[in-house]
């Protein structure tokens, strides 16, 4: 069994595009190896979050991954923040960290042009810290995206580095976990991308939207003026709301408004109704646990508390071997 390290992002809700991509195969994954998963609220701290904000969206998020199927004997759920030796790593790290490859880093420099009156360490060392999060554990397998590929090798850059430095093999070579199969890719509703929650208004559809709210949204996607010859190539919006059909409703509604589009004869307004309907119907089960998990502050408290053990079993070991190899150890 290997050991898996993700991070969560502490800021906004889960959407249909989360759960049918990342939560999905973090249940499957938890069944089949070591996993830790852990609220990134350290690496929000960058953009200077709201204090009341971030404590609500933290235990949010917590709530939201418990009512998908995250479970917490099965693995370990834990707030990047409740482990000490996660910093002490990151600070350990850094000695060995340097200003040019941290600079070039893509996400720096895109972030950077983004705030430019807040360029602050954090998001300079935010390499740094993520590398800690996953060699805290001595992770081997790591769920990334795109956009964080340039992140996990430099993790492997860091851990090589420190192995060479001292002439051990402590830190393992962590891979991008390959879940075996392709991702469903969730669109949005605009009639172009993915469905993300800093994509534009409207665009991605809320575990824990109120059903009004839903179905609002579904209302305004992205249509054209309908097909106009029998058996026409659909447009991309039309194939982004199939896709979506696809994932909630059942084989028989799909295929009706294919057929009807197919020829000429679907009607977009009674497609999206059906559409919401069967959105909704998926997600009131996960929106109420939700709701419920978000009301009991006792529970939710008893889980972080259980993650922090356990996260700090793996992690103590860890920042205590590390010491010993760089000879900070005196006694």
């Amino acid at each position: 069994m290997e050991t898996v390290v993700s991070g969560i992002r502490s800021t906004g809700n889960l959407h249909l595009g989360n759960y049918f991509g990342a939560v999905k195969n973090f249940i499957r994954m938890q069944e089949e190896q070591n996993c830790y998963f852990f609220i990134a609220d350290y690496h929000s701290l960058t953009t200077h979050p709201d204090p009341v904000m971030l404590r609500r969206n933290v235990r949010q998020v917590l709530a939201e991954y418990l009512a998908c199927g995250i479970d917490p004997e099965k693995s370990t759920i834990y707030i990047q923040s409740d482990l000490p030796e996660t910093t002490e790593l990151y600070l350990l790290l850094n000695m060995h960290a340097y200003k040019g490859e941290l600079e070039r880093a893509t996400t720096f420099k895109e972030k950077a042009k983004k705030q430019p009156d807040n360029v602050n360490a954090g998001l300079l060392t935010y390499p740094v810290l993520m590398a800690a999060d996953i060699l805290i554990h001595r992770a081997t397998k790591v769920p990334v995206g795109k956009d964080q590929e340039q992140h996990l090798e430099m993790t492997r850059q860091f851990g090589n580095r420190f192995n060479r430095l001292y002439n051990v093999e402590y830190f393992p070579e962590p891979v991008a976990y390959n879940f075996g199969e392709q991702l469903v890719k969730i669109p949005g509703l605009d009639g172009s991308g993915k469905m993300g929650k800093s994509e534009a208004e409207g665009n991605a559809i809320f575990l824990a939207d109120a059903p009004d709210v839903l179905k609002k949204k579904v209302m305004r996607a992205v249509t054209d003026g309908g097909p106009t010859e029998p058996n026409s190539e659909k447009p991309e919006a039309i194939k982004n709301l199939f896709t979506l059909m696809n994932v909630v409703s059942a084989k028989e509604t799909v295929q009706f408004f294919d057929d009807a589009y197919n020829n000429c004869t679907v009607r977009y307004g009674d497609m999206k109704k059906q559409l919401a309907e069967d959105i909704e119907k998926f997600v009131a089960p996960l929106r109420e646990k939700i709701e419920a998990l978000t009301a009991d502050e006792k529970y939710l408290n008893k889980i972080m508390d259980m993650g922090k053990e356990k996260a700090h079993a793996s992690s103590s070991t860890t920042v205590k071997e590390v010491r010993d190899i760089m000879g900070i150890s005196y006694r």
